[in-house]
């Protein structure tokens, strides 16, 4: 207040003479509009100079993909310039009291050019690198970094916004702990789905792409389904009903995950054919081989196997297993089996047998 109070009694015109007047008030006035117009003259021709370069840079990969890169300096470079006169002239005019919270206001302002570059940073990477890799996992950690990088930047701006300005930001961190841990234990299913999405992450039984098995699925609806996102509360599971289904990570870390495509994209597939107990085993063998060789995408190495696996009340249960490219084909595979083994079947005159019952009517007459 007393420094507000002698820059009222400097502009107090009545109270000066002419050279107390030149002194105080109207050289300091030309020092201002001298440090504007220097500051004006400097952002013109940083702006020709980064026009400049934006012609010349279009050979840089980087440049060509983030383009607004020079925006972003233009507007980094005008806020510095701001900054350097801004406190220039607080401290030509001793108006102090404002230097502090001017500049905490600046690096709080810097926080979004600063956010975008860390942005366009990350995403270069991720499309540089991190499609380069077989895994999946580093675009999940690229996609979180994405996530997190205005709270990390606007925190990092706060912290040190608060330092330059004085305050002690210890009690702030005491209060935040004490309440992190009461949130924490009122959202404690949240923080475990995110500390089981990190673990997911890290753990990887499953990535992007990956067919898996859904326990979830709703009743009479495909039980499996391809990922197609993970994310740090939940994982998306697109069935093939093109229905989504989003798990809390929780939920999914505390079951059995199967998954069909994590290793190979080969699996064996298994039919259960049943026949009846007079039927020549052989031939019927050898008919299912013969209808699973017409299939185009099963692999002829190992070659298709039939097994019996059982006796039944009222049939011989055979075992067709076949083993085919890809996995996403299971269904497409049991379906060509199970159509065309009866056709088969029907021609060479093999009986798929059913429950029979044979019912003895007794008549018991009376005697006399």
């Amino acid at each position: 207040m007393n420094q507000l109070h002698d820059l009222l009694e400097k502009i107090s015109f009545p109270r000066q003479n002419g050279a107390t007047i030149i002194r105080n008030i109207l050289l300091p006035m030309a020092h201002a509009a001298g440090a504007i117009a220097l500051a004006y003259i400097t952002w013109l021709v940083l702006k020709r100079i980064l026009a400049g370069l934006e012609k010349r840079a279009h050979k840089i990969r980087f440049i060509q993909i983030n383009i607004q890169i020079f925006s972003i300096a233009r507007t980094a470079i005008a806020y510095a310039i701001f900054l350097m006169i801004g406190t220039y002239l607080i401290r030509l005019f001793g108006i102090y009291i404002i230097e502090k919270p001017f500049q905490a206001l600046i690096i709080i302002v810097y926080t979004a050019p600063l956010k975008k570059v860390l942005v366009l940073l990350l995403q270069y990477l991720k499309d540089n690198l991190a499609h380069r890799t077989e895994t999946k996992v580093d675009d999940i950690i690229f996609d979180l970094l994405n996530r997190l990088a205005g709270v990390i930047i606007y925190s990092i701006a706060i912290i040190m916004a608060l330092d330059i300005l004085g305050i002690n930001i210890m009690p702030f961190i005491a209060g935040a702990g004490v309440i992190g841990v009461a949130i924490g234990f009122a959202a404690k299913d949240t923080l475990s789905n995110l500390i089981a999405g990190i673990l997911l992450i890290i753990d990887r039984p499953f990535e992007i792409g990956d067919r898996i098995e859904v326990w979830s699925a709703p009743a009479g609806s495909a039980s499996w389904g391809d990922v197609i996102d993970i994310g740090v509360r939940a994982t998306k599971i697109k069935t093939t009903d093109n229905i989504t289904i989003v798990i809390p990570n929780n939920e999914i870390m505390r079951r059995d995950i199967v998954n069909y495509t994590l290793t190979s994209q080969c699996v064996r597939v298994r039919v259960n054919i049943g026949v009846a107990y007079d039927t020549d085993i052989d031939k019927a063998k050898q008919a299912i081989i013969n209808v699973a060789e017409k299939i185009e995408w099963i692999m002829r190495d190992p070659p298709p196997k039939v097994v019996v696996r059982s006796f039944g009340e009222s049939s011989v249960d055979l075992q067709l297993r076949v083993w085919i490219h890809d996995a996403r084909r299971r269904m497409d595979t049991i379906s060509f089996i199970t159509d065309n083994v009866k056709s088969e079947f029907d021609r060479l005159g093999i009986e798929i047998p059913y429950p029979k019952r044979d019912i003895t009517i007794i008549n018991r007459g009376q005697t006399t």
